[in-house]
């Protein structure tokens, strides 16, 4: 029997241990009217390791808990690791799907090129957060209370002193179910302009989703929270008057029916749910702009949104800059819920998938 074969075998196994397990309860015992954005432990990981020659092997699944690193591995040295994020949602008939996975699995492989690391191919990526999600489909909230939060990781497992690439590469995945990514939920977030901190400069990695861009988002975001701010929105770092991204994601606004938003120009992570929604808004009659966005654009702006994975869509009802805050709306504005409405519509599959972006776990 072929080594690929005895991997194969090794996760169908375990894949059938999950499965026995599940049948006794379809739901993880949860209350799930009270979850918020925060790690639940689950029951199953995925796991790959890809050595010298960069090919992957097919993985297998494992108990969920910690993992063995080298104290010189790559990742923890010197930042060489990349991750993903999207979701799985259960449907009222009890299936479960995806949303366009392939999207994710692109921007790895695009990610994983800058960052000089392998990566598993779309086929491979998207089969293992299927094998992943199914292991734990009963941490799959209900429809309507939540989704499963699903996080690929690429990383530099192998030992390396000197700076250089390393020697061996982990692709894992684990899930948690997941309310709302703000406490305020689908209602109106506040924002501070950041003129002194920056997110991303030109030439770096803003525009792939490596783990070295997200820790240093956290002074300014700490001081944003102390000051009963919601998140950060962060300006350009060279004219630090364009509009770029808000800590974890993106922004646009709206005026009238043209709705615009940064364009990717290499500082910016290219959003699979920003991509999606201006696919949705276009269908609904909107002008979508992607371009240079002056921070000056938003005193007049008739709404300001953000889009991600996490949040969705997540109005704004404020912004502050240079002491000045600026409100929009008296709640949720008409365009932040029609665009939501819709994209959340498809993901959840109440509404017709025309456009092919929901796989189904099977």
């Amino acid at each position: 029997m072929s080594s690929t074969s005895v991997i194969r075998s090794n996760v169908r196994c375990q894949v059938d241990g999950a499965s026995t397990i599940h049948n006794t309860s379809e739901l993880a015992d949860k209350n799930w009217d009270d979850i918020g954005f925060g790690l639940v432990p689950t029951d199953y990981m995925y796991v790959a390791k890809s050595p010298k020659d960069g090919v992957f092997t097919e993985g297998e699944l494992q108990r969920f808990g910690p993992i063995q690193l080298s104290p010189s591995a790559g990742i923890l040295n010197y930042g060489q690791g990349l991750f993903e994020g999207l979701k799985a949602y259960r449907k009222v008939d009890g299936s479960v799907v995806l949303f366009r996975p392939e999207e994710n699995a692109w921007r790895m492989r695009m990610g994983a090129e800058r960052m000089c690391m392998p990566s598993p191919t779309v086929e491979h990526f998207v089969h293992a957060v299927k094998q992943t999600v199914l292991a734990n489909k009963r941490w799959v909230p209900p429809p309507g209370k939540g989704s499963l939060y699903i996080r690929p990781l690429l990383m530099g497992s192998g030992a390396v002193l000197g700076l250089a690439p390393a020697p061996e590469y982990t692709f894992l995945i684990f899930v948690s179910p997941v309310g709302n990514y703000f406490k305020e939920g689908l209602a109106p977030i506040n924002l501070i302009v950041e003129n002194e901190f920056h997110r991303a400069i030109p030439g770096g990695t803003g525009g792939v989703k490596t783990i070295g861009n997200y820790a240093p988002v956290l002074k300014a975001q700490s001081i944003a929270k102390a000051k009963g701010y919601s998140d950060v929105l962060y300006l350009d770092s060279i004219h630090k008057k364009y509009l770029e991204e808000v800590s974890s994601c993106n922004v646009f606004v709206v005026k009238g029916k043209v709705i615009s938003t940064p364009a990717i120009k290499g500082t910016i992570l290219p959003g699979i749910t920003r991509k999606s929604i201006i696919e949705v808004a276009q269908s609904e009659g909107f002008q979508v702009e992607e371009r240079l966005v002056a921070v000056d654009e938003l005193l007049d702006a008739d709404e300001v949104f953000c889009t991600g994975t996490a949040v969705v869509v997540s109005p704004v009802g404020s912004i502050t800059y240079l002491g000045r805050r600026l409100e929009y709306n008296n709640g949720v504005g008409a365009v932040s819920q029609q665009l939501y409405s819709a994209l959340t519509g498809l993901q959840m599959g109440l509404s017709e998938d025309k456009l092919g972006w929901t796989v189904g776990v099977h």
